[in-house]
């Protein structure tokens, strides 16, 4: 079940690019929830996965002897989901927000770079993925914006 869980359906499995992968099962399933369900509830979902991503990636990375694995997708989702929240609305911002999330989670600018290479456990797992998905999602709400505004 637990790796059921870090591997989001076992999309981290994925030889190519898990990352992406995984990222881009998490925004459909975001837009899925979206379309279906009340914004509040991809929200609170996203604070569920952030806090048990943390205890259990704690747990793997103790017993496994590893961290970040590259097989552990379930932080991408997250930050994927926060895009998302920040800038949802239309397919079109759904696809902004998934590039930018994925230019800035293997760029990691910044903050983003420090949280991956100074945190360590679960929180630096996580962290570097929600800070990027928080960026992500301002960026491609301001595209959108600019597309509206003179395109």
């Amino acid at each position: 079940m637990q790796k059921a869980f870090l591997t989001f359906f076992y999309t981290g499995l994925s030889p190519y690019a898990p990352g992406t992968v995984g990222s881009l099962l998490g925004v459909i399933a975001g837009v899925l929830i979206l379309t279906f369900l009340h914004p509040s509830t991809l929200f609170l979902l996203t604070i569920l996965i952030v806090i048990l991503g943390i205890k259990h990636i704690n747990i793997y990375e103790k017993t496994s002897n590893t961290h970040d694995d590259k097989t552990i997708v379930i932080d991408e989702v997250a930050g994927v989901w926060i895009a998302l929240l920040i800038s949802h609305g239309t397919l079109t911002q759904a696809v902004l927000s998934f590039a930018f999330f994925r230019i800035f989670d293997i760029w990691k600018p910044s903050i983003i770079g420090k949280i991956d290479t100074n945190v360590k456990g679960g929180l630096g797992v996580m962290g570097d993925d929600i800070v990027a998905g928080i960026v992500a999602g301002i960026c491609s709400a301001g595209v959108w914006q600019f597309i509206l505004k003179f395109l």
